[in-house]
């Protein structure tokens, strides 16, 4: 589940105007998508959490085994360890071993995970309900929170576009959260990823808040975004239950301190080595002592935890990611789970987000018109 530093920074690292790149994200992106729905299958009534998680890993690690066999150094497993969060839980929900808690029938699950292939990274998150089929379909406020998620991201992702600004997306989801009297989370963004990296400087909130700002961003082509989207039928405001329960980690390589304890010591060295760019579970590191020693690495800001936040008891929040490719012809979105069946009584008739929806992710080639031939013609 290593991953290693890029020996390229971002401006030297090839993107993808390189066809060899492009087939990386879709390698990346088409081993995410099938652990995730190895994921989706896998959640029943009963199913342990933490196995879950565990089996999302598994399958990326198996997957990525079988291909680019010839490269030897080329480094490829896990971007963002299998997350499984639950109801009113919004995110980053990676249990440890032990960990007791098991899905039941009705439970909203939130998963999320990510491949990469030579650093090159593909995310994706969907929302599945336990027990639900076609026959089965989802109803009541579960279905309207789902349905205002994947219809949330639909429209977020007709709305990058080359040449346009990431400032009118909010107002957007705001208006198809509004259509399912569900509100959009706080605090969810999503990044431009660079290689090793899915935490760039170009990014696009979600909604509007007082406390968080980005800058404005014209997007371009050749970027590649996560495409990050969260509803929920409370207010969409989190909160962090316990610190405890902080077990994916992420390396801060801009911070340096003087460790002293030797757990701390034995910890970052691992991680360095190991896993010194992308996210990591606390799991992953096997030691008893991994714990203790992240204590120091946290207050220190040498390591940056991923909170597991949560909405109100009560409420339910779906989540869904995709990531995409930002061409010459449009948005190439290369991961993604279909949304459960749904009933939901509500429906978006908003015509400016209608008319968004209407969009082609890519635009169709022009047919040339065949000329005719001139006809043969003499002079009088």
């Amino acid at each position: 589940m290593a991953d290693v530093d890029s020996d390229l920074s971002d401006e030297e690292a090839p993107g993808i105007e390189d066809q060899d790149v492009v087939t990386k994200y879709k390698e990346a992106a088409r081993i995410a998508n099938e652990a995730l729905a190895l994921v989706v299958a896998a959640c029943a009534a009963d199913a342990s959490v933490v196995e879950l998680c565990k089996e999302g890993d598994a399958a990326i690690e198996k997957l990525v085994a079988s291909i680019f066999k010839s490269k030897k150094d080329l480094k490829k497993g896990v971007a963002f360890p299998t997350c499984i969060s639950v109801n009113n839980c919004v995110c980053a929900n990676c249990p440890m071993d032990g960990d007791e808690s098991t899905l039941a029938d009705g439970d909203v699950v939130k998963i999320d995970l990510g491949c990469h292939v030579d650093g090159y990274i593909a995310t994706v998150a969907g929302t599945t309900v336990v027990g639900a089929s076609a026959d089965a379909p989802v109803e009541g406020r579960s279905a309207d929170v789902i349905a205002a998620a994947y219809t949330g991201a639909d429209v977020m992702m007709r709305m990058v576009t080359p040449g346009e600004s990431n400032t009118a997306i909010p107002a957007m989801l705001a208006k198809v959260a509004e259509a399912y009297k569900c509100n959009v989370v706080e605090g969810v963004l999503s990044h431009e990823m660079k290689r090793y990296s899915m935490d760039g400087e170009n990014c696009i909130l979600a909604r509007v808040d007082v406390d968080q700002k980005v800058e404005s961003h014209t997007f371009e082509v050749g970027e590649v975004y996560h495409l990050d989207v969260a509803m929920s039928t409370g207010e969409g405001k989190t909160r962090e239950v316990d610190e405890k329960q902080r077990t994916v980690f992420k390396r801060s390589v801009d911070e340096m301190y003087s460790l002293k304890m030797k757990a701390s010591r034995m910890v970052f060295n691992e991680i360095k080595t190991k896993y010194p760019s992308l996210p990591f579970a606390l799991r992953y590191l096997g030691d008893a002592r991994a714990r203790l020693g992240m204590t120091e690495l946290v207050k220190h800001e040498m390591v940056h935890p991923y909170p597991v936040l949560y909405e109100k008891d009560g409420e339910t929040v779906a989540h869904v990611k995709y990531t995409a490719l930002l061409t010459a012809k449009g948005l190439v979105q290369i991961t993604g789970v279909a949304s459960p069946p749904v009933a939901s009584e509500f429906a978006v008739d908003d015509e400016e987000v209608q008319a968004i929806l209407s969009r082609q992710l890519v635009k169709k080639k022009k047919k040339k018109k065949k000329k005719k031939k001139a006809a043969a013609t003499t002079e009088a």
